[in-house]
């Protein structure tokens, strides 16, 4: 089997001059590796190259790959991936999958960008204080998965649990959806492709999915997230998606 010319085309654009280790070790493996996901499966779906990386780069932090995600930060800067948003597909990282996890991404993510001579820190894009944080996170919270549904939320949490929801609301969305760099609807793909990235977090990809649709991020969309996340996260988790995707937005 050789290397498509259309499989070595899309290489060649993100990786410019570079010739992976693995082509003299392990030839036949890139060879079908390369064909599936520099060509096969970009055939499906109407994914940008530059949000396909950022949602693949989320993935990879979810699935614990720092050296493939080191290797895809170049591919992304290449793309046209700002360093903006490479910071905050890290920083919301952190709210799904956990500073545990994160921590190695951000020095990571710092190295790439210095080789690229980026300075660092790079400009903040927080928009929220101590004081707002809460109830500009309840706003955004409410926009993107509805308030009736959050109202529930609230509702239905014992008086023992009810800060889950207050740090949900404070936390996961006045400190991270509040934010610059990504816009509302890239971030929900980006939440999305860490979820299904995760496994075992159905419900809560379920309910996300559904956020994803409320923001005008449709069935076709999704599909296309999990067909370019199937050669990294491989088929079990891209069938969970799959169903996920369909229980909410059958075809």
């Amino acid at each position: 089997m050789a290397i498509s010319e259309a499989a070595r085309k899309n290489h060649e654009e993100l990786f410019p001059g570079h010739v992976s280790t693995l082509k003299v070790t392990d030839p036949e493996l890139i060879e079908y590796f390369d064909n599936f996901a520099f060509d096969e499966v970009l055939q499906y779906g109407h994914l940008d190259t530059k949000t396909r990386l950022m949602v693949q780069l989320a993935s990879m932090i979810a699935c614990q790959a720092l050296s493939e995600y080191r290797v895809m930060l170049g591919a992304a800067l290449t793309a046209g991936v700002t360093p903006v948003e490479l910071k905050e597909i890290v920083y919301q990282a952190v709210a799904y999958v956990g500073m545990a996890k994160v921590f190695d991404f951000i020095p990571a993510t710092n190295d790439v960008l210095t080789e690229r001579g980026i300075q660092l820190p790079i400009e903040g894009q927080s928009t929220t204080t101590p004081e707002t944080r809460a109830e500009r996170g309840l706003a955004v919270q409410e926009e993107i998965i509805g308030a009736d549904v959050i109202d529930q939320m609230y509702a239905s949490a014992s008086d023992d649990e009810i800060h889950f929801q207050r740090l949900l609301s404070a936390n996961c969305f006045g400190d991270n959806y509040t934010r610059t760099g990504i816009d509302l609807r890239t971030r929900e793909l980006l939440t999305f492709a860490m979820l299904i990235s995760l496994g075992g977090c159905e419900p809560q990809a379920k309910g996300h999915v559904a956020a994803n649709l409320n923001l005008g991020n449709d069935r076709q969309l999704l599909l296309a997230v999990i067909t370019q996340l199937l050669p990294f996260i491989g088929y079990p988790r891209t069938l969970n998606a799959l169903r996920v995707i369909n229980e909410v937005a059958p075809a």
